[in-house]
């Protein structure tokens, strides 16, 4: 097939589509195949394709936090193992510090190889959220580690399937070899292996692909696909005005972010200097989540019909000091910085431009469990409105677009009770436009666990803007089987007796503008 240097619009729309195609199959074979409720019902996962460099081609329209970060591990690995990556090769990695989001996130990444098995032309990914990958709490979302090692096991570019052959027994040592080992290795390793098999799909798919066009010309319309991302950003930065926001968060830390556009280049720089130094918590985010965030925020603010990939990134300059809660150096612990300060960051986005008002910024990240069940949740709210729209009720915001388990799963494979699950009325910010209100859960125990809960907006409420009202904070609490009542911070862990009833009320997003006479 003939190849070109300008892009034929008809077929960079059916290649844009192809890749995009592809990444959606991997994530079918993922959900079909995985062994956790986490992934198979909650379907807390992503899938993407890259080219030779690692750079972020296309993906399936999964977790944001995800997709933006992904590329990083990539490159990890690219710049890790180089020459040594063989044919029938399979990595595993979830380190915050090359590309990881938090360790409960494990991606494995295998490489595509060309007919001869002697270039690389592609990388395949899957990063899955582990049910447990170990730490000081089951379900390894610990609300109060203060180091990387008391969340859980850290895979750094580890080699999982060799030459086609999985290693086991490696991998189940690992997972167990360890201060706070897995609590469910056999769960992590059915989980793994439906991330080899989803990317496996990807292989096969790259390859019927580049068997119908030539590798010339789908590489060529991969570098068009990234083109057209790129001039997608910069149309949509020709529309925006510098902006600045101070963010506050419920531990007092703060997130400052200057956005300066240049016209001239129809380019925008992103600096967060001033934004608080590293945390003793766990909410600091790992760089590669802060540039997850930014590259979301751009992309929402385009029109067109494009996936998400490297070209977007390309008109953003990004400045992140290093040693900032947002780009923390080892051992920092960022278990909440995936969850938490991420959404924030999004949030003090929007409203550095100006264009949408706060969302309930936070994932209400729920974990319970014990020695034989783990299992982990995140909870929507409402989501902020903006100059020409309602916020919306009940739906999981921005970095997160995971789902909740269907009450008759989680009943069924977990003792508790899904005993109310509704609507928290006004809890959205009033204005022109409506923040979306939040919701109410409530979990009854029927067996001893331990609980956590990791959130934010209990204390700041998600603000308004243009004159819109804040949003409602949210607010965790215990009815234990006495009828007392307990309230409860932004994180906790606490111990529940059969009876208890763990209650989550989530926050609404903010209003925009103000409300006419």
């Amino acid at each position: 097939m003939y190849t070109t240097s300008q892009p034929d619009p008809v077929r960079l729309e059916i290649f844009k589509n192809l890749y995009q195609f592809i990444a959606e199959q991997m994530g079918i074979v993922l959900q079909n195949t995985a062994a956790s409720v986490n992934i198979k019902e909650r379907l807390d996962f992503s899938c993407a394709i890259f080219d030779a460099s690692g750079l972020l081609v296309a993906n399936a329209p999964h977790i944001p936090v995800h997709l933006g970060s992904m590329s990083e591990s990539v490159r990890s690995l690219i710049n890790d193992k180089g020459e040594t990556i063989k044919p029938g090769n399979v990595y595993l990695s979830n380190n915050p510090y090359n590309g990881g989001t938090h360790l409960p996130d494990v991606t494995a990444i295998t490489p595509v190889f060309d007919e001869e098995e002697k270039q690389i032309i592609f990388y395949v990914a899957s990063r899955g959220h582990q049910a447990d990958i170990g730490g000081i709490t089951p379900g390894s979302m610990p609300p109060h580690s203060t180091t990387v090692e008391e969340e859980g096991i850290l895979f750094d570019n580890f080699l999982l399937v060799e030459q086609g052959n999985f290693r086991e027994n490696q991998v189940r040592e690992t997972l167990l070899n360890h201060p706070y080992p897995a609590r469910n290795p056999d769960q992590n390793i059915a989980d793994f292996k439906a991330q080899i098999a989803a990317n496996e799909r990807g292989v096969q798919e790259l390859r019927k692909m580049v068997s119908q066009y030539g590798l010339e010309t789908v590489q060529a319309y991969m570098k068009f696909v990234q083109d057209n991302a790129e001039e997608s950003v910069r149309r949509a930065i020709d529309v925006l005005k510098d902006g600045s926001f101070i963010y506050e968060m419920d531990d007092g830390a703060r997130i400052q972010v200057q956005v300066t556009i240049n016209r001239e280049n129809r380019s925008a720089t992103i600096d967060f200097t001033g934004t608080s130094r590293q945390l003793n918590t766990n909410f600091n985010a790992p760089k590669a989540v802060t540039q997850a965030a930014v590259l979301y925020v751009f992309r929402t603010l385009v029109d067109d019909s494009i996936p998400l990939n490297a070209g977007c990134l390309k008109p953003l300059e990004i400045i992140i000091p290093e040693g900032c809660m947002l780009n923390p150096t080892y051992p920092a612990a960022v278990v909440a910085g995936n969850v938490e300060t991420s959404q924030t960051i999004v949030d003090a986005l929007y409203g550095a431009l100006g264009v949408m008002a706060a969302s309930q910024g936070t994932m209400n990240n729920f974990t319970f469990g014990n020695d034989h069940y783990q299992y982990y949740e995140t909870i929507c709210g409402g989501s902020g409105a903006g100059a020409y729209f309602d916020g919306t009720h009940a739906v999981h915001t921005h970095m997160t677009n995971s789902r909740l388990t269907d009450p008759e799963v989680l009943e069924t494979r977990y003792p508790v009770l899904v005993e109310s699950f509704s609507l928290r009325p006004d809890s959205g910010g009033k204005g022109k436009h409506s923040g979306g209100n939040g919701v109410i859960r409530r979990i009854k125990f029927l067996e001893v666990m331990t609980a956590n809960i990791l959130s934010g907006h209990r204390v700041i409420a998600p603000f308004g803007l243009n004159g819109g009202e804040a949003g409602q904070v949210g607010r965790n609490w215990i009815q234990r089987q006495d009828g007392t009542q307990e309230n409860l911070d932004s994180t906790a862990t606490v111990q529940m007796q059969p009876g208890d009833i763990f209650v989550i009320e989530t926050p609404g997003g903010g209003g925009f503008g103000k409300l006419s006479c």
